[in-house]
């Protein structure tokens, strides 16, 4: 039985099909993610350390964190708002394209000793973290409500694969880099200009149908007797604004500490193939459990896996404050569960906004969070070496663990909200 259009078409869609582009959704999505984890972590591993090289200083060591995630911002934006109007695959193209171009302008700085430019182009690289993050909601958009927290973490755990092995290539990077004449710390921004246009290329070719086009095909807006769309779809209901929330300090706790973490292991005199150890496996942290996360948000509730992210983070913060600067199994440790805390925040926050609005209002509500998080990732980014540079590591530490215990109360309150508003 035929239950819409495939995307404006008016070609039939039956069950079957959509089940059908559905998983071959989900297969393209893993693959952009895929390659663009690797352009993700390569940046984020030495931008703080490329930073304190040009400037030095490392009291602006968490200003490439802050650029970068400002630029997502912009892009967060953009992409939604590209996305409600022609697709996610116009929206995550352009994104991923506009990542590329950035990291390319990185390394040209680094050659070139501009320090300008090099701002400019961290700003610029920003539209690839802003794309890899918008990317998880393009397997939502087909997926039945009870499997949205296994869709979202699909997504996540493939951007595993390059996420973990672009720390890792810092070492061998560099020496490319060096190869060719360009400044070692370079190196990994070659790779992620690369991984970034190779993640775009692949979404424009084979992300067709166009998941987002044809879900909302399928799910027409009710109209008003005056032809207007009503103001309870328009707005989405209190648990987007919880899944905000959760998502938001969940990256301002984890972007803190993340962006130090290199530069306090440096001032120990631990190597940088150490420093890629520890950053490799935080962010295999944040992606690699995603199946088992997805399993829960589906299963315990949204709510449930959100409260449990507040307590991974506060044992993060505990455990990086005391640990000694100089331990590298210390430090393993805390951003191993930081990157755990914030995997449990994005995938509940994800579901909790996914639940809470409807393929009309979804993209431009997406979007809008998407520049808070970068927002709170910019800030987490560049407080943190103020806060660093005048307390210490471990203060900067177990104030990002405190700050996540917010989330109880926020998720508290919209689970009454939303039961007032949708009773039974």
């Amino acid at each position: 039985m035929a239950v819409g259009g495939i995307g404006g078409t008016g070609a039939p869609v039956g069950t079957a099909d959509l089940a059908r582009i559905q998983h071959r959704t989900l297969a393209v999505v893993m693959t952009a993610q895929v390659l663009a984890g690797a352009g993700l972590a390569a940046g984020i591993s030495v931008g703080g350390l490329l930073a304190e090289s040009m400037l030095s200083t490392n009291a602006l060591a968490g200003l490439p964190a802050g650029l970068f995630t400002l630029g997502s911002a912009l892009t967060a934006f953009l992409v939604g708002r590209i996305t409600h109007r022609w697709g996610r695959r116009r929206g995550l193209g352009l994104g991923f394209a506009a990542g590329a171009l950035g990291a390319v302008g990185v390394v040209t700085a680094a050659v070139t000793g501009s320090v300008p430019l090099l701002f400019v182009a961290l700003f610029v690289y920003g539209a690839g973290s802003a794309t890899n993050l918008q990317s998880r909601y393009a397997g939502t958009d087909l997926a039945e409500p009870s499997h949205r927290g296994r869709a979202v973490s699909v997504a996540l755990v493939a951007t595993t694969v390059g996420a973990v092995a672009g720390p890792n290539l810092i070492t061998p990077m560099g020496r490319v880099a060096v190869a060719v004449g360009i400044p070692a710390l370079a190196g990994p921004f070659l790779l992620a200009a690369a991984a970034y246009a190779s993640a775009g290329a692949a979404l424009v070719a084979l992300l067709r149908p166009d998941p987002y086009l044809l879900a909302r095909s399928l799910q027409e807006p009710p109209v008003a007797g005056d032809g207007t769309v009503p103001a309870s779809v328009v707005r989405p209901r209190a648990g987007a604004y919880a899944g905000a929330t959760v998502m938001i300090l969940t990256q301002l706790a984890m972007a803190a500490v993340m962006t130090m973490t290199p530069i306090h292991m440096r001032a120990h005199h631990q190597t940088l193939t150490a420093v890629g150890v520890v950053i490799g496996l935080h962010i295999a942290a944040m992606y690699l459990p995603s199946p088992v996360t997805g399993m829960l948000v589906d299963r315990l509730g949204r709510g449930a896996v959100a409260v449990a992210s507040a307590a991974t983070l506060l044992a993060a913060g505990v455990v990086a404050a005391t640990a000694p600067g100089g331990s590298l199994g210390g430090l393993i440790a805390a951003l191993m569960l930081l990157g755990l805390g914030w995997n449990l925040g994005l995938i509940s926050g994800t579901a909790l906004v996914i639940d809470a609005t409807v393929p009309e209002n979804r993209p431009q509500t997406q979007g809008t969070i998407d520049v808070l998080i970068a927002l709170s990732g910019a800030t987490g980014g560049v407080m943190s070496g103020v806060v660093m540079a005048s307390s210490s590591y471990a203060t900067l530490s177990l104030a990002g663990g405190v700050l996540s215990l917010v989330l109880v109360p926020v998720v508290a309150w919209a689970r009454r909200r939303d039961a007032v508003a949708l009773p039974g």
